[in-house]
């Protein structure tokens, strides 16, 4: 049975399929990959991800809380900045890695006396700013000009590096191998004289990486792991994608509420938002893929749409489609690839319906997990 609208519905099958594509890279490389929580963090799927994956990616305290609790102890923590409250970091990360030379001096003393680290539990990183934008989006560019995100090399003239023994880079937004090639270059160019100091372990290569499309370089990939971990002698190389391990594995329901013209373009009210339920659609921006009684867009015709959906906000829109046949209220409408950066990034803005979210299990049952109603609203502000 499908789902009612607006909802989420997550296959652990695909996940299954997409984990097993990563498992094969670790075993041909030896390099570690976890799961980053600031782009999919539904603990339902977690049991799927956890039988192959390293652990997780954390962004702040309440990721890795969530990261320890479902996924034990490997737990890299790697935001912009940590507030002195944040201390519990310290128990709860393996890895804590520091955006700025200052910061780490304002947490060093701390970090350093901590019992974890004095047991070996937990080593201490920096990010790097490797100076080398490969994408083409201002947006999602860690490297850009005035980029708040990873320290500069001038930075690091006669730097007291004690503690340190570990690197970090983020900068590839959903790319291939050969954008990690050309960010490796220019990482060894800035910083390879820190990354072949003894003290330096290992090199966490961020996320961005689009490992499971079938495009992707996997034997680049794979050279050039091995080449950095030869040419710094690291004990780890680390990957932290966000979208590849659930790729493909989420779809977003919907239905027609509303069709009318509005001068030249025919237009769809949907029960789902851009702005509130699929952001990146607005901030990428990008037209996602769909799909009407199962069938996709065509690249033309007689019956097109402008898509919109049902907040106040006038660029509430998703996008113009071309369908096989006229649009009808009731119509469902279903679009793909819906699983990261979807559900982690949602808002009760305009109090419209939430969407539910619906596990498929990998025998092809559904089951809805989780539905949202007006105490949910309320009791956000409450």
């Amino acid at each position: 049975m499908r789902p009612s609208t607006p909802a989420y519905l997550i296959d652990l099958a695909v996940i299954r399929k997409n984990c097993e594509v990563l498992s094969e890279l670790k075993a041909k490389t030896g390099c570690r990959i976890i799961q980053a929580l600031k782009a999919f963090a539904l603990p339902g799927a977690f049991p799927v991800l956890r039988d192959h994956l390293d652990g997780c990616c954390a962004s702040g305290l309440w990721e890795a809380r969530l990261a320890r609790e479902f996924f034990g102890e490997t737990v890299l923590t790697c935001g912009p900045v940590y507030r002195d409250t944040d201390t519990d970091l310290f128990e709860l990360s393996s890895h804590i890695i520091f955006n700025s030379l200052s910061h780490w001096y304002r947490w060093r003393d701390y970090a350093l006396n901590h019992p974890r680290y004095q047991q070996d539990y937990i080593s201490y990183g920096l990010r790097l700013n490797p100076q080398c934008s490969t994408g083409s989006t201002p947006i999602y560019d860690p490297c850009r000009h005035g980029s708040r995100l990873g320290t500069l090399p001038s930075s690091l003239q006669n730097a007291d590096l004690e503690g340190l023994s570990g690197c970090h880079f983020h900068s590839l937004c959903d790319q291939n191998s050969d954008a990690l090639a050309m960010t490796l270059e220019a990482l060894d160019l800035h910083f390879g004289d820190l990354l072949r100091l003894p003290q330096i372990r290992w090199l966490n290569m961020g996320g961005g990486h689009a490992l499971t499309r079938v495009q992707y370089d996997q034997k680049l990939l794979i050279e050039l792991i091995k080449q950095s971990q030869d040419h710094y002698n690291l004990e780890e190389v680390w990957l932290e994608p966000g979208e590849a391990p659930v790729l493909n594995a989420g779809a977003l329901h919907s239905s027609v509420l509303d069709i009318f013209q509005s001068g030249n373009e025919t237009v769809a009210i949907l029960d789902v938002s851009a702005t509130a339920h699929m952001p990146d659609v607005l901030e990428m921006p990008y037209r996602p893929d769909l799909t009407l009684d199962g069938s996709p867009p065509l690249d033309g015709g007689v019956h097109r749409y402008l898509l919109g959906g049902s907040t106040c906000l006038a660029g509430d829109i998703i996008g113009s489609y071309y369908f096989h046949r006229p649009l009808r209220v009731g119509d469902r409408l279903i679009f793909e690839d819906m699983a990261q950066y979807t559900m982690v990034k949602t808002t009760y803005f305009n109090g419209i319906q939430h969407p539910s979210i619906t596990l498929r299990d990998e025998n092809g049952k559904d089951d809805m997990i989780r539905s949202f109603d007006y105490e949910d609203f309320k009791q956000r502000l409450m």
